[in-house]
């Protein structure tokens, strides 16, 4: 199977490929330009959604970063980047909510 040129790589290649090289991803979330994570994609009732860290977002210390989670169908304009991440110590693997299916995470 033939892979598509990078400007007609969906939002959903763009991240398992940011996953699994650690690069962060800009995208417009409700009327914003964010930076993201992403550090796993997981399925939600069918749903495709994203856990990914937003490093420019005003936290009061480390010790309150945590992971946000993204429908991917509510992203828009997702440009893969070469900026590297590392992921969150936190980060352990798990799926948010009981039922979630994950696809790919961060290693």
């Amino acid at each position: 199977m033939q892979q598509p040129p990078e400007s007609e790589a969906t939002a959903e290649q763009k991240f398992f490929e940011a996953i699994a090289r650690k690069r962060l991803i800009h995208a417009d979330y409700n009327g914003a330009t964010m930076q993201l994570a992403p550090h796993q994609l997981f399925m939600r009732h069918g749903e495709l959604f994203v856990s990914a860290f937003n490093p420019a977002k005003n936290w009061r210390s480390e010790e309150d970063w945590r992971l946000g989670n993204f429908k991917l169908a509510g992203l828009s304009n997702v440009a893969l980047t070469e900026d590297p991440f590392d992921p969150l110590p936190t980060f352990d693997g798990s799926v948010p909510r009981e039922g979630d299916q994950q696809l790919f995470a961060v290693e």
